[in-house]
């Protein structure tokens, strides 16, 4: 059986059931995100895109990561705290994991088979109505990106 986007279960930043749920049927912009990185303030744009698109049957969702720089040591409270009073993020933030090596989620093992590591903070998957990964954006890709809006636009279009 081949596995899916929503086929793995990651617990929310709060703690509370799987921040995947809700993702079901949806495009899905996957993140790695950090609050102390020089791309932080992507998130801005990706509340813009969660805000826009919402509607249409998309999502972000943020996966803080604290592998990079150290750019995430905060706890929960402390990143959800963040993310809602610089940026009013509107989009599903998951439990702060690991995206590389050993103790990488499974999710993301799924990922970047065959993509290989995460390079930084902040790297994009864009994932189908179907659990697919249709592509894979550097961090130094703006959530705006004239590329990236056309493949989320295509992928909005497959229902």
């Amino acid at each position: 059986m081949t596995r899916r986007f929503q086929d793995f279960a990651i617990a929310s930043l709060d703690g509370s059931a799987d921040a995947l749920a809700g993702t079901k049927g949806k495009v899905v912009l996957a993140v790695n995100v950090a609050s102390l990185c020089g791309y932080t303030p992507q998130y801005a744009d990706l509340v813009t895109l969660q805000t826009e698109l919402a509607g249409e049957g998309f999502t972000v969702v943020g996966f803080p990561c604290n592998q990079f720089g150290a750019q995430e040591p905060g706890g929960p409270g402390e990143i959800q705290a963040f993310c809602d009073t610089k940026f009013g993020v509107n989009f599903p933030l998951t439990e702060k994991i690991e995206v590389n090596g050993p103790h990488r989620h499974p999710l993301y093992a799924w990922m970047t088979a065959e993509g290989g590591e995460i390079a930084w903070n902040f790297e994009k998957f864009l994932i189908g109505r179907d659990g697919t990964v249709l592509g894979r954006y550097p961090a130094a890709t703006s959530p705006r990106d004239a590329g990236l809006m056309t493949e989320i636009a295509a992928a909005l279009d497959t229902r």
